[in-house]
């Protein structure tokens, strides 16, 4: 499923088997697949759980999971049914000490995460603004030892209407660790434009609906952003 600018109204539903999913991608040449809970977002605790541990036992790759995952608890969880990393947005900014305490736990394999509409910072499943900036949002994250920080353009988030450079570049100058940028991802030449950005710390990109609906092939984009030069 992938939603329009974080609107759970506005939901397209690409295939009712996840596992089967994450295959083609791995076949494609997926080294690392972003797994959205995204009624763990709304809930503020994991409910698919079952979904990453099926995908977990159908693909040899690493997964990153988010969504939902406020206490350590859940942390534990999600890391328990398979997810070699772990994707920390509104609890970092709610209860600080999960993020420290996470990092701590799984140094490495959290990755802190930056949704951002209008440029304020969006939390609890995307539905509330934070009064947090996104410097000191990036600088708690640093702080506490994250090993990467997905920055998601939330209003170009599954619209396709290409990424937004100069919101990833002046995230990657303020964040001071690598980011991962997500939100408008359309086609080849976004993913060309983003590798550009490689040397002022902008390390990958994450892309969804434009794959399911054919606009480019996983494979092309892999070889697009093999080439850092």
């Amino acid at each position: 499923m992938r939603l329009l600018r974080g609107d759970m109204n506005r939901a397209t539903v690409y295939g009712a088997d996840p596992a089967a999913a994450a295959r083609a991608f791995e076949r494609d040449g997926a080294a690392l697949i972003h797994i959205v809970d995204l009624d763990g977002a709304i809930a503020g605790e994991p409910r698919n759980l079952a979904a990453i541990a099926a995908i977990r036992a159908a693909v040899r790759c690493r997964i990153d999971v988010s969504g939902g995952l406020r206490t350590i608890g859940s942390v534990r969880a999600a890391i328990a049914a398979g997810a070699d990393f772990i994707s920390i947005g509104s609890a970092a900014f709610l209860d600080p000490e999960l993020i420290r305490q996470a990092c701590e736990e799984f140094p490495g394999r959290i990755f802190g995460s930056l949704d951002l509409r209008g440029g304020k910072l969006a939390i609890r499943g995307w539905v509330e603004t934070s009064e947090l900036g996104v410097a000191e949002a990036a600088e708690r994250f640093r702080t506490a030892g994250v090993a990467a920080i997905i920055a998601t353009d939330i209003t170009r988030d599954g619209a396709e209407t290409g990424a937004d450079l100069e919101l990833f570049a002046s995230v990657a100058q303020t964040a001071g660790v690598p980011i991962i940028a997500s939100g408008g991802v359309a086609t080849l030449a976004d993913l060309r434009a983003l590798r550009n950005l490689y040397a002022q710390g902008v390390v990958g990109a994450i892309s969804g609906r434009a794959i399911y609906e054919g606009r480019f092939r996983l494979a092309d984009a892999i070889a697009v952003t093999a080439n850092r030069q």
